[in-house]
């Protein structure tokens, strides 16, 4: 059986990516991604841009019954846990369900560890002068496209003006 090395973001499902080729015609100039739908036997193209944002790699340890989203994927019940991972979305690095709850606390001990190093990254790219001046700036434009979209639109009072309360 083939392992599925992708699967959709929104909707699930499991792919694996056969080949990627130049377009043609109108696709011209575009990479396609060509891939094998496992769960429905089927073959399909994208182009590349399109596969980079719906797709998501499935990395080795991600659980192979819910693909890493931790939900029920048996039954279908989002509400429950999955089986195979204890609603972790990740098993043991050799792909095998934890079989106890060391085992499993090793998983989540991973999971925690990959959450920190996110942490600390993101709180270094925070403390950088440079991206406090550019978060200023964006909130700042922000602010003024909403004001300017809120002159622009209709008024509430009689005649389309504006009750300012004087």
């Amino acid at each position: 059986m083939t392992r599925a090395s992708h699967t959709h973001k929104t909707e699930g499902g499991r792919f694996v990516v056969q080949a990627e080729t130049p377009g043609s015609g109108p696709l011209e100039g575009q990479v396609l991604v060509v891939y094998l739908d496992l769960d429905k036997e089927v073959s399909s193209a994208t182009t590349k841009d399109d596969w980079r944002q719906h797709w998501k790699e499935i990395a080795l340890d991600d659980c192979a019954l819910c693909l890493g989203s931790g939900r029920d994927a048996i039954k279908g019940n989002k509400a429950n846990p999955c089986g195979g991972c204890y609603g972790l979305g990740k098993v043991r690095m050799d792909g095998g369900t934890p079989e106890d709850r060391w085992q499993l606390a090793d998983v989540a001990m991973r999971i925690i560890q990959r959450q920190r190093t996110e942490l600390q990254r993101l709180a270094t790219l925070d403390a950088n002068p440079a991206v406090q001046a550019l978060l200023k700036r964006q909130q700042n434009e922000a602010i003024g496209e909403q004001e300017q979209q809120w002159r622009a639109g209709p008024g509430r009072g009689h005649g389309g003006r504006r009750h300012t309360g004087d």
